[in-house]
């Protein structure tokens, strides 16, 4: 029995430690990449999505949507660099639980089809990335580390990269 909790549990969680950096970087970079480009295509087309907004109800259309297209396009890229990671997964967030509720909310008949919408997918990694920031790959985390003292020092040792990719490591 001690083998298969070791094998079932143990195992999987002394792996995962050395990769705590990895989900962080990849769901920034996939949802970033999507958002940046979409909210850059919104940008560049904004009587059509004005318009789009005006036939979901959504109020003050021509101040929401540039202002929603370009927390799209910036939001995207600065998850991407890892930068102000928690504000812009939350922005990012808010916009999920619009467009779900002006453009979606119609076409749900059931739990199943509202977890089925991409946008769901999309407010789940943002409530996460929110919750549990930008990881240790990231401008966040330089500059927090930064301001803890130094290089040297890891500024949250839950999100420090794996000691064989520390930079102590590495000099030595």
């Amino acid at each position: 029995m001690k083998f298969l909790y070791r094998w079932l549990f143990q195992w999987p969680e002394s792996v995962a430690a050395h990769l705590t950096w990895l989900a962080p970087l990849f769901a920034r970079i996939v949802c970033g990449w999507v958002f940046m480009w979409t909210g850059w295509a919104k940008l560049q087309n904004l009587p059509q999505i004005t318009e789009n907004f005006i036939s979901w109800g959504i109020p003050f259309p021509h101040f929401f949507t540039p202002f929603v297209s370009g927390v799209e396009c910036f939001g995207g890229l600065l998850l991407i660099l890892g930068l102000l990671t928690r504000i812009s997964a939350g922005a990012l967030g808010v916009t999920m639980i619009v467009a779900v509720i002006s453009a979606r909310w119609g076409d749900v008949d059931s739990l199943e089809t509202l977890l089925g919408f991409e946008e769901v997918a999309y407010l789940a990694l943002f409530l996460w990335l929110a919750i549990a920031g930008a990881g240790a790959v990231s401008v966040d985390h330089l500059i927090k580390r930064a301001q803890a003292g130094g290089a040297d020092q890891p500024a949250d040792s839950s999100s420090s990269l794996p000691s064989s990719m520390s930079p102590a490591r590495r000099r030595t």
